[in-house]
């Protein structure tokens, strides 16, 4: 046989990158390898290795005994349901994962390829940071990768799923990530470990207190889905993946649909009394698409609801309150989760609709010394940018702040529905009368009676009818008519075009 000799040799190169001790040492500590996470992901036979034999070119510190082919990530291209992706996972049980100048060099083209070529970038993360023998040079690694990631952000989707360690700056990475992925358990980012913590401040914390999949899902907000094990992880990725186009330039997949229902039970799960809260999550399944709303964020800031969702076989984003926690106000970590949401779906071609019944802003001193303005302002300024078409739909009341951010028309929304329970106002009735009437209240033999009064005459100012008559409310409809309105709401608005302001990019608060 012909080249003979480097035939065998490949052959060994590529067997020496399954090697039996490393998936041995995997697999003991109840962790898939790499390539078996890859192999999870992608539809069968269709990945497409790149770069599996670049070494490091260092020799210090004892590198010169511990080199691998392929360094230690694995990257390249498959497809997921049909679909092109570019993926790479790291091989903590080579070196720890950790990163060095080749292994920077290795993921930072797939995420090129990905930018390039319009295909979601997933990154498989199992590291313990940057690889000390190599010096300047691995953290130049991480320079070249935080940019080509910000690069391509907006552009494709890109998805980190943390099955291991991510520590000190490679934490940014799934940082700038638009959807992060923990595994109960196993999973860990954090910028300083538990024993500098501890020498700093005195601190004692564990990995899993300190950075574990709990506390980034219902703490920090970092981590967007979290499931038990690993392949559960990639399941979810899957999941999401099929509300998503592959860039900036598609529209995500429409299926094919048959449902045509009324909303009767919408009367039955909302309550008159403004008062009494609800399950927002029973209002979203009896409006959309049986079983296809994917909650993101579920754990965090759990007053807002925010998720992917089908309408008539079309994909929705949906931004929604959430009455029976808070009562649906809005604070600094809802804003901080609706905004990120907005501007995702924006980026993406992915029609907003709004579930609006909330009392406004959270009211503190907790919440303005930490910012509730700069923060609150995200959700004003997403809004105000998306270009997408945006839908809100007031079911009981919309108060201040929160109005003008969720459901003003003069902040760029396209259609605004009202139930004809609604009530629109700076804030509600028996607050604004203590206001308005306070000298009233003071001087009358029965304020009691009077407050009632007033508070009747308040009501009928507040009423959608009134923002109607003023086209501030386009539609004001039976609540079980809700599903059919937005239906032919958004097959009117799937045409909609907006010119862009010639400028770098706005300036949106931190």
């Amino acid at each position: 046989m012909k080249f003979e000799k480097q035939i065998k040799k490949l052959e060994e190169v590529v067997s020496n990158l399954n090697n039996k001790e490393i998936i041995e040492k995997q697999h003991s500590k109840g962790k898939l390898t790499a390539r078996e996470r890859i192999e999870t992901l992608l539809d069968e036979n269709s990945f497409v290795e790149l770069d599996a034999f670049i070494e490091s070119r260092f020799n210090t510190l004892g590198l010169d005994k511990k080199k691998f082919a392929g360094d230690s990530v694995i990257t390249g291209y498959g497809k997921i349901n049909g679909q092109f992706v570019c993926v790479y996972s790291q091989d903590f049980a080579k070196m720890g994962g950790s990163l060095g100048e080749m292994h920077g060099k290795k993921i930072t083209k797939i995420i090129n390829h990905g930018y390039k070529n319009g295909y979601p970038v997933i990154g498989i993360i199992d590291s313990g940071g940057a690889r000390i023998q190599e010096g300047v040079a691995s953290l130049d690694g991480y320079a070249s990768i935080f940019r080509s990631m910000v690069r391509a952000s907006g552009v494709v989707p890109q998805i980190s799923v943390m099955v291991g360690p991510s520590a000190g700056g490679a934490s940014y990475a799934p940082g700038l990530s638009d959807f992060i992925f923990m595994a109960q358990g196993i999973s860990q980012m954090y910028i300083t470990g538990p024993e500098v913590i501890k020498k700093v401040t005195g601190e004692n914390v564990g990995f899993e207190d300190l950075g574990g999949a709990s506390i980034h899902s219902s703490k920090s907000g970092c981590a967007h889905f979290v499931f038990n094990e690993e392949k559960e992880c990639f399941l979810g990725v899957k999941k999401l993946l099929s509300y998503l186009p592959q860039n900036n330039m598609d529209d995500p997949t429409k299926l094919s649909s048959n449902e045509n229902r009324e909303g009767g039970k919408l009367l039955e799960i909302v309550p008159e009394e403004l008062e009494k809260g609800y399950d927002i999550k029973l209002v979203i399944e009896e409006i959309f698409d049986k079983n296809s709303f994917f909650e993101v964020q579920s754990n965090f800031a759990a007053n807002a609801v925010v998720g992917f969702a089908r309408l008539n076989g079309g994909v929705v984003g949906i931004v929604s309150n959430q009455a029976k926690i808070m009562a649906g106000v809005l604070d600094i970590d809802s804003s901080d989760k609706i905004a990120r949401f907005v501007r995702f779906c924006d980026a993406f071609n992915i029609p907003l609709i709004n579930l609006v019944d909330t009392p406004g802003y959270l009211p503190g001193t907790d919440q303005e010394h930490n910012g509730i303005i700069r923060h609150g302002a995200k959700v004003l300024f997403a809004y105000a940018e998306a270009t997408v078409p945006k839908i809100s739909v007031i079911m009981r009341k919309a108060f201040g702040g929160a109005y003008i951010a969720l459901a003003s028309k003069q902040l760029g929304y396209d259609k605004v529905i009202a139930w004809p329970c609604a009530e629109i106002a700076v804030m509600g009735a028996e607050q604004a009368v203590k206001i308005i009437f306070k000298k009233e209240f003071d001087e009358s033999k029965n304020p009691e009676k009077l407050e009632q009064e007033k508070i009747g005459e308040m009501r009928n100012m507040i009423n959608p009818f009134e923002a109607a008559k003023l086209g501030q409310v386009d539609m004001i409809i039976n609540p079980k008519d809700t599903r059919d309105a937005l239906i032919k709401s958004l097959e009117f608005l799937s045409t909609k075009r907006t010119d862009k302001i010639p400028r770098k990019h706005g300036n949106m608060p931190a």
